[in-house]
């Protein structure tokens, strides 16, 4: 970003989201002098990187919900937000799917005329220009193995975890009944409260609502939601995690054996994610 003239002599600009400043011409001062704390200009730039965190924030976010739900997305759309340092930085390295769902390749980048260049996983940039593309969830790749392996010999990083992302696959046999809905594989963690369960949800992402933590998901064409008991809403005693189930759009539960790949595997994640920071107590499981 330019340098701005301000009051006093001064210049300033943004660097790394907080405002820093310089004498004019001269070199970056280590601290942000007295005079300008309070500067219209000083005031404008840090509501201007407040207004860049929550809009990097929500690239992100929009992101990952296409790769969770694995939703195609126009490849019109990903050209046109690619200049956007933001989007791009989101979107860059992005294992993507084109028409052909067997030729996996990560996004490096998008050019104006609509195409996008991707290193597939002979090696090779290629460019594909299909009507759209989906960010598959890992669950969904085949080979995950060779694709995380290939990935770290390119040097991979991805601001939204998806080739590295905890996954569970849904066994052929739960070994439960054939009416089941619920896992109780991470049931049980102990909390202090059930304030700092639930605030632990949402710090991880999770909607909390009623009793209990959840996230949805779109697999396969249908929304499902996964939830975790997680105690009553205005208890704020000792509480513990409960069961894992899925429910569909009309509120309905889902056998486990209906559950779909991305489903299982993000519900598992969540309970797993929220069990991870139970209590433990001295010469206790880890």
């Amino acid at each position: 970003m330019a340098w701005l003239t301000a009051d006093e002599g001064y210049e300033i600009t943004l660097e790394d989201g907080r405002v820093v400043a310089r004498r004019s011409g001269g070199r970056q001062l280590k601290t942000l002098p007295k005079a300008l704390r309070d500067h219209p200009e000083v005031d404008r730039l840090r509501r201007l990187a407040e207004w860049l965190d929550r809009h990097t924030a929500s690239c992100v976010a929009q992101v990952d919900t296409w790769m969770v739900s694995s939703l195609p997305v126009p490849t019109e759309l990903i050209a046109r937000v690619w200049p956007d340092e933001a989007w791009r930085s989101a979107l860059r390295d992005m294992a993507v799917v084109g028409d052909d769902p067997d030729e996996v390749g990560f996004l490096r980048d998008a050019t104006a005329a609509g195409e996008l260049k991707v290193v597939n996983l002979d090696g090779e940039t290629v460019r594909l220009s299909p009507r759209t593309v989906t960010l598959p969830h890992p669950v969904l790749l085949p080979d995950l193995d060779d694709v995380r392996d290939f990935a770290a010999e390119l040097g991979i990083t991805q601001r939204v975890e998806q080739i590295h992302r905890a996954t569970w696959a849904r066994p052929a046999a739960t070994g439960q009944p054939g009416t089941a809905t619920e896992v109780r594989d991470y049931a049980g963690g102990k909390f202090a409260s059930r304030f700092g369960l639930a605030a632990r949800a949402t710090g991880l992402g999770y909607r909390v609502f009623g009793g209990y933590a959840t996230c949805r998901v779109r697999d396969g064409g249908r929304s499902t939601e996964a939830s975790v008991w997680i105690g009553e809403p205005y208890w704020d005693g000792e509480s513990e995690t409960g069961g894992l189930g899925w429910h569909d759009e009309d509120g309905r539960a889902v056998r486990l054996s209906e559950v779909g790949p991305v489903a299982w595997s993000e519900g598992m994640r969540m309970a797993a994610a929220l069990y991870a920071g139970r209590t433990i107590e001295e010469g206790g499981d880890a």
